[in-house]
């Protein structure tokens, strides 16, 4: 890549961020705060090794969202129900997980397909919709949704099979044997001289989220599944001209984003030691977030995880300011600031580029016929 490319790449990121920064420093001075010593509390509370590992354990649920959701925008369709599907997936996947004894390998795979399978079979629902009645999947996802909180919600208070009795007060699956744990990557890590302070856990779904990453992009951009999929989402008649089935391509393509979005939940699933079981307190929204995800990263598996990793940092920075007595909520502000100014940054700088491109292709072509004026002559 050239570095005139890489700095037109990156003029719409650093804007954003530009933007964002002014933003939340407006916000806080309003509120009577000092911006310097909240980013300068900011900046302390990333700058360790164990805010790094908590800001990429952060990052990687982020990141599967964000590739979920990519999925289906570069057809441009809005799987706008990937939270639900990771939800649902993470708790068939737990309740499966905790039921069966198997060897730890296969055990693994054992939960992953089950929530592969269930993430992809609840987002076949919107797609079957859409390509048979015509139902808009923005409005199905929606809803589903909240149909799928409702079935993970009576599952998990009613069923015998979901909830582990042995707890009273909370519901909850039964938690997973050790033999359907991801290990930590920490002794990995630590052969090439790093050294983690006790306590902090580098969480082994990291390689498998990097697997999913090079997967979608080879997907995407190097077979053949992938072209059809980008061209029905571009042109669906000129793609059934040339012997794609749009319809079907919806289908497999809200599938094979709702296969990704089972996966969301199983990094704290199956690698983070304080979960190992669904329940009240497994992490939600983070398909709301893959959505903010997907538009800052364009689509672009680096893109998603470049924008993941700042959606964790900022989270992870803004936790100690209420020791300051500022309010947390800044963090929000930068969030949805760096989203707005990067999605308006990035039309701006789209539709400059196209005018410059237009520019010198125009030029070219008047050099060339003049070249060609004077051979003639």
């Amino acid at each position: 890549m050239s570095a005139s490319r890489l700095f037109r790449g990156a003029q719409a990121p650093i804007i954003a961020a530009i933007v964002a920064f002014f933003v939340a420093s407006f916000a806080l001075l309003v509120a009577g705060d000092n911006p310097i010593n909240a980013f300068r509390e900011m900046w302390q509370t990333i700058d360790s090794t164990e805010s790094v590992v908590i800001i990429i354990n952060k990052a990687v649920p982020f990141y599967v969202a964000g590739v979920a959701v990519a999925i289906g925008f570069k057809m441009n369709l809005f799987n706008i129900g990937v939270d639900g599907q990771y939800r649902l997936a993470a708790l068939f996947a737990a309740a499966c997980g905790a039921a069966v004894t198997l060897p730890a390998p296969i055990h693994v795979l054992f939960i992953l397909l089950v929530a592969v399978s269930v993430g992809a079979a609840y987002a076949a629902i919107p797609g079957v919709l859409k390509v048979t009645r015509n139902v808009n999947e923005v409005i199905s996802t929606i809803m589903l949704n909240y149909i799928a909180t409702g079935i993970s919600a009576f599952l998990i208070l009613e069923s015998t099979f979901f909830r582990n009795r042995n707890v009273e007060l909370v519901a909850e699956t039964k938690p997973l044997p050790k033999s359907a744990r991801l290990p930590p990557m920490n002794n990995l890590i630590e052969l090439f001289g790093f050294n983690f302070s006790p306590g902090v856990v580098l969480h082994g779904f990291l390689p498998y989220a990097i697997i999913l990453g090079i997967g979608y992009h080879y997907m995407l951009n190097r077979s053949r599944f992938g072209f059809e999929l980008r061209w029905s989402g571009l042109n669906p008649a000129a793609a059934q001209s040339s012997g794609v089935n749009p319809k079907a391509m919806v289908v497999k393509t809200m599938m094979l984003s709702g296969a990704v979005a089972g996966l969301i939940g199983m990094s704290n699933l199956m690698a983070d030691p304080q979960f190992g079981k669904f329940g009240d307190q497994f992490p939600k929204t983070l398909g709301f977030t893959g959505l903010a995800l997907a538009l800052l990263g364009r689509n672009h598996p680096v893109g998603i995880a470049a924008a993941a990793l700042v959606w964790a940092t900022i989270e992870r920075a803004t936790q100690r300011l209420s020791l300051l007595g500022i309010p947390q909520e800044v963090g929000l502000i930068l969030q949805g600031s760096f989203l707005l100014a990067a999605v308006i940054a990035f039309e701006a700088v789209d539709r400059r580029n196209q005018v410059a491109a237009a520019k010198e292709a125009s030029h070219r072509m008047a050099v060339s016929e003049a070249l060609d004026t004077e051979v003639r002559a």
